[in-house]
């Protein structure tokens, strides 16, 4: 008989731990609280910038190194298989990554060095990038983006094509502490049971699990981003110190994004539409005067140094946590997807689960 599992999160870490367990022959429900690849959600999963990549890895624990680095490698043969699948394009792309100063060059190199990752040393003149062009910046050939609405899309496609089961705006009630989970009740009083529950609801999870698991330290961390559409773009996505700027193969450019502790508001406002616009012309004078296109935020699980949670709850049993990515749910997704798989299935996993526990 086929286990069956209930997902509570409709985003990339939630539909990418939905595909891994169909792969694995369980009956899958998803539970969503807005619509699933909606844009209109307040989720980070269609909102980042889909850069597969955590931005400046020497800066972060071995444990999320370990998580994007197992993730970056799969995306390629991913969106193709998407593709395949289903017959949406998702966008990957081998744009590589432009770091401009100020950043710790030495550090930089050795990470990259001891990583395998090609990395040269470059001025930003010679990528036709005016800002600080005669300072000395770091190239990252093989650096990969992907386009998060599209890749979203693409994976709702598989889901339903692959008959999991999708209750959208649906809402769960904050889980009591109990034992042994067999079910949980939306807000409308509906009833779900399971062999098997795992949330993945990124920035709501907190508010799930505050009675159970008070030590889960998630809480949701606006960013904002801009769109443009230039003349002629920029060839690479363009790094500096926290702001990117990221080409799409269609013309457009997306330049954010902020880090903003609001709590749940997901409004975007004047004054970061100022600041991202400024940062962005000065990186790249031409947009001056250029239209923004759109202005748009998602809410994302911040956590302490980006380190998620991925293991079995330390309590309750048939209850598992795969959530807290911060900034990088698109890039550890897959990894984590089948790190808490293997533990749902009793499995020894090919990463040390251990950071990642629930305590």
């Amino acid at each position: 008989m086929r286990k069956k599992v209930v997902i509570v999160g409709g985003g990339i870490v939630g539909c990418m731990t939905a595909m891994e367990l169909v792969r694995r022959g369980c009956e899958v429900t998803i539970v969503e609280r807005n619509q699933i690849a909606s844009q209109t959600s307040g989720e980070s999963s269609w909102a980042g910038g889909g850069i597969i990549f955590p931005l400046l890895p020497w800066l972060y624990a071995d444990a999320v190194n370990v998580l994007t680095h197992h993730s970056a490698e799969t995306y390629r043969q991913l969106s193709e298989r998407l593709q395949h699948e289903t017959g949406i394009d998702a966008h990957f792309e081998q744009s590589g990554f432009l770091l401009l100063p100020k950043f710790d060059l030495a550090a930089a190199t050795a990470w990259c060095n001891n990583n395998q990752l090609l990395a040269q040393p470059v001025k930003a003149s010679a990528f036709a990038v005016q800002s600080l062009s005669g300072e000395d910046a770091l190239w990252l050939p093989t650096v990969c983006q992907i386009r998060p609405p599209y890749f979203m899309q693409a994976m709702r496609h598989w889901l339903e094509q692959n008959k999991v089961t999708m209750l959208e705006n649906t809402e769960l009630l904050p889980l009591q502490q109990t034992a042994v989970l067999n079910s949980w009740q939306t807000l409308n009083g509906d009833i779900l049971t399971a062999d098997q529950f795992v949330v993945t609801s990124g920035a709501w999870s907190f508010e799930l699990l505050k009675q159970t698991s008070a030590q889960l330290n998630i809480k949701p961390m606006r960013g904002q981003i801009l769109l443009y559409k230039p003349q002629k773009n920029l060839q690479q996505i363009v790094y500096r110190e926290g702001f990117y700027m990221i080409p799409r193969r269609d013309g457009y450019l997306l330049a954010g994004s902020t880090l903003e502790d609001v709590g749940f508001e997901a409004a975007v406002t004047r004054e970061v539409r100022d600041e991202i616009s400024a940062k962005a012309q000065a990186i790249m004078p031409a947009l001056k005067g250029l239209p923004i296109i759109k202005h748009w935020s998602g809410l994302r699980p911040g956590t302490p140094e980006n380190l998620p949670t991925i293991s079995a709850h330390p309590s309750i049993e048939n209850l598992y946590l795969n959530t807290g990515h911060f900034r990088y749910g698109l890039t550890m997704a897959p990894a984590s997807a089948k790190l808490i798989v293997d533990l749902m299935q009793g499995e020894q996993p090919a990463l040390d689960a251990r950071p990642y526990a629930c305590l």
